[in-house]
């Protein structure tokens, strides 16, 4: 039987309390809100806990997802607390962000959906995790809260390496916030074993347009190598160029910017192949969202 090791179990009423009982409990507290990573793993004993801070009365605090129009540069805001089924069903993600819908709806099954968390996903830092990708892609940036107060990290500063982020022992993610810029899209794919399943190669996307040529591009990917990885070299081969056919064959560079390994789930050739496939399939849908939004 699989059965953690002793833990104490504290609940917080809001953000700054979590913050205090984590720097009052120390290095060996954790958070947990779904649990659907973290529980598993102290059942394994893979991980060390002494104190478990329960955070699901946060909900209300950091559960939310906001335009916020008010700034020089438009930004959709996002509580860490949000679960994946909200996400999934909130109306101006789908139609500003299409990604997450992509993404969400490929995501575990109802139960995890319904308890998972966007800031769960992202703490848990692992290489397969879909919405790393999907906030990799998105040019996202963490807030963090401590004892010291808030600061901000962009993506590539949050992921230390697996199972690492930028969130210190005593700090808290709180918000992930997410820039808008006109004549933009995004799409995400993703190859599993199995509806649901931990991702063999997934694969976001964000593009922009002006003019019928392709002014920027981010591409995420996920499942390729010890860290999410953005690959640049993609954003550089297809800026300034109109969209093509033989332009999206030319995202098989991908491949090439990233290191998988051979596993269970399959071969590092084939998942250099998936690499290629899935950023031409996902480049493809999110230009050919944003020529739809424009007719």
């Amino acid at each position: 039987m699989q059965v953690p090791g002793p833990f104490e179990y504290e609940r917080a009423t809001s953000v700054d309390h979590a913050v205090r009982l984590l720097d009052r409990l120390g290095p060996s507290a954790r958070i947990v809100a779904g649990g659907q990573s973290l529980l598993p793993m102290m059942k394994l004993r893979l991980v060390d806990v002494d104190y478990l801070i329960d955070i699901n009365d946060l909900h209300g605090e950091l559960g939310y997802v906001r335009v916020d129009r008010n700034t020089k540069t438009s930004v959709v805001r996002i509580g860490a607390m949000t679960r994946h089924r909200e996400l999934y069903e909130n109306a101006d993600l789908r139609r500003l962000l299409p990604i997450f819908h992509d993404a969400e709806r490929v995501i575990a099954d109802p139960p995890v959906r319904n308890r998972g968390t966007i800031g769960g996903s992202l703490c848990q830092a692992d290489p397969s995790e879909d919405l790393s990708a999907v906030c990799t892609s998105l040019e996202a940036t963490c807030v963090i809260r401590g004892p010291g107060g808030e600061r901000t990290v962009t993506m590539t500063e949050f992921y230390r390496g697996p199972y690492e982020t930028a969130v210190g022992p005593a700090e808290v993610l709180t918000e992930i916030r997410i820039p808008l810029r006109p004549n933009g899209s995004s799409a995400f794919e993703k190859v599993g074993r199995r509806a649901g399943d931990w991702a063999i190669v997934s694969c976001g996307v964000a593009v922009w347009l002006d003019g019928g040529v392709i002014t920027g591009a981010r591409v995420g990917l996920a499942a390729v190598g010890p860290d999410t990885t953005g690959i640049p070299a993609v954003s550089r081969a297809v800026r300034g160029r109109a969209p093509s056919e033989d332009l999206y064959a030319e995202a098989a560079i991908a491949a090439d910017n990233c290191a998988p390994v051979s596993d269970q789930r399959g071969s590092a050739a084939y998942k250099k192949h998936l690499a290629a496939e899935l950023t031409r399939r996902a480049l493809r849908r999110a230009v050919g969202r944003v020529t739809a939004a424009g007719t």
